[in-house]
């Protein structure tokens, strides 16, 4: 393994105990940097806003959260299409998939099986929020936010937005690298695809 396929996705989402009746939370965002673990260079970036169906307005604590407009959602490409872009993408770099946390891996499954697509990422699995923890040895595992400022990182871009949160964890990866994690010792491997 020499490539992180690092993913960080937005969902749509409302104020706790807000939601509608029968909610499911669909995708709206995938930001996506192809790392290169011996050069520690971001060598490769996808972006796309996808259209949610099932509940397509965004709610006002969504847009506000994620900077996300209506405009840009309803202009997005299908599911079908992103996962299908994200399946090329990883399959031509052979990269790993990894993300802060298990979040966006659980959420692209949800969503795979809601729609009746194929997974389309490798078996395995990166949960980097993890491994900073455990690498760090931390009592607790941090946020992205938190672990750059750990790091003594700086935040760029707009946070809760796919590609530049990908574009900051894979800032982390490479400090944590630096400092010499493996990350084939954080590989796990993803069941019920």
């Amino acid at each position: 393994m020499t490539q992180l396929l690092i993913i960080d996705l937005e969902s749509t989402c409302y104020e706790k105990t807000k939601q509608p009746p029968y909610f499911f939370s669909e995708i709206i965002e995938f930001g996506a940097v192809v790392f290169d673990v011996n050069t520690l260079k971001q060598v490769e970036g996808y972006q796309t806003f996808v259209r949610p169906t099932l509940f397509p307005q965004l709610s006002p604590f969504c847009k506000s959260l994620t900077t996300i407009t209506q405009e840009q959602v309803e202009t997005g490409k299908s599911i079908e299409t992103a996962i299908t872009e994200l399946n090329e993408l990883s399959r031509r770099t052979k990269s790993i998939f990894s993300s802060w946390g298990f979040y966006d891996q659980r959420q692209t499954m949800a969503v795979c099986r809601r729609f009746q697509l194929k997974y389309p990422f490798l078996p395995q699995h990166i949960n980097l929020k993890q491994a900073h923890k455990e690498f760090y040895q931390l009592k607790r595992p941090l946020g992205m936010k938190q672990a750059l400022q750990y790091l003594s990182l700086n935040l760029s871009g707009t946070h809760h937005r796919g590609i530049d949160d990908a574009k900051n964890i894979a800032k982390i990866a490479n400090q944590m690298i630096e400092d010499g994690w493996d990350p084939l010792s954080s590989i796990h491997w993803v069941k019920d695809k």
